[in-house]
């Protein structure tokens, strides 16, 4: 079981900038996501669009904002589980919290912060013919969690943005087969990420099918092949291993909604003063939270990071006193 003083919900750019908040109070952060990678919407769906109202930063790429905060965050040492839902909160008699995920991970902790965003991020599925059959660890999935589990394997991709485009590059190198297919005729994706995919093609070291959709799905417990309709509307049957379909994510509040919280119009109401909810020693930050006057923006976000640390700081150490400084005078100090 893992230890720690806050487990933060959610690693997009206010559960990043929450780990340095609560750092400077000595205090350790655990963070939780379901992708798996940090970043959140700004890793996983626009990587390379331009952010504006980042103070001090008239424009910052959304994944360079990222790594900014990756790096700030780095003195205080955080821990991450990458991959997987959040599905269960116990709180224990002590006041403390067991945080049970999708695979069985389970955290100790004094504290929760949920920053989840718009909530849990569920791939958006394309209507594909026994598609259900042949999810969970059967063939299909829909993020790429350990590339080498397609080391040498027959991999069918789907999509037209920037993930697609990438793990194609990637997986070149990896798998031993790997078809792109994309309904369109161009990406959506970096240009300089659809130039390499166009050259891999020519190249021969991966297969490009435009105008083209999967339709069809079949094995025998375990996928075996995909069936592709080409912009002649003719049939491709394919051997592959693993299929994956990468149209992009939908958020839901997924299990959150189940843990006693209160809700409103699928998002957590907190207090102001440490958005704290009605649940004590659980506090909520970002787009996942509603107070009156709530902005949904970024800089909304880390500004409630800072008083939700000082928050968890007072219920997981209600005996300690609290000495605020501030870091041009105090610095700042890792563990």
């Amino acid at each position: 079981m893992i230890t720690t003083d806050i487990c933060i919900v959610g690693a997009g750019p206010v559960g990043l900038f929450a780990i340095f908040e609560a750092g400077l109070l000595k205090m350790r952060c655990h963070l939780i996501d379901v992708l798996p990678q940090v970043g959140g919407q700004l890793s996983e769906i626009y990587p390379h669009k331009p952010i504006y109202d980042i103070p001090g930063y008239p424009s910052v790429k959304a994944q360079e904002l990222v790594d900014n905060l990756m790096a700030q965050a780095e003195p205080f040492k955080p821990t991450f589980t990458l991959g997987e839902r959040v599905d269960e909160i116990q709180k224990q008699e002590d006041g403390t919290f067991i945080v049970k995920t999708s695979d069985a991970t389970e955290v100790h902790c004094k504290a929760i912060c949920i920053a989840g965003g718009l909530g849990c991020f569920e791939p958006r599925k394309p209507v594909v013919e026994r598609l259900e059959d042949f999810e969970g660890g059967k063939g299909v999935t829909y993020m790429v969690k350990d590339p080498e589990a397609f080391r040498d394997k027959k991999v069918v991709l789907a999509g037209g943005g920037d993930s697609a485009l990438d793990w194609t590059i990637f997986l070149a190198n990896v798998a031993k087969e790997v078809t792109l297919v994309h309904r369109g005729d161009s990406f959506r994706g970096a240009p300089a990420s659809a130039d390499k995919v166009a050259k891999l093609a020519e190249e021969g070291k991966i297969n490009l099918l435009l105008k083209s959709n999967v339709t069809k799905i079949n094995g025998n417990g375990v996928l075996k092949e995909v069936t592709i309709v080409g912009p002649e509307k003719e049939e491709i049957a394919i051997e592959a291993d693993n299929l994956i379909p990468l149209f992009g994510l939908s958020p839901k509040l997924g299990p959150i909604a189940n843990w006693g919280l209160n809700i409103d119009k699928a998002a957590i109401e907190v207090d102001r003063d440490s958005y704290s909810t009605n649940i004590p020693g659980i506090f909520a930050i970002g787009d996942i939270n509603t107070y009156t006057g709530k902005l949904k923006l970024i800089l909304c976000g880390f500004h409630e990071a800072a008083l939700m640390a000082h928050g968890a700081f007072k219920y997981a150490y209600p005996q300690q006193h609290l000495s605020f400084k501030y870091t041009t005078v105090n610095g700042v100090h890792g563990f």
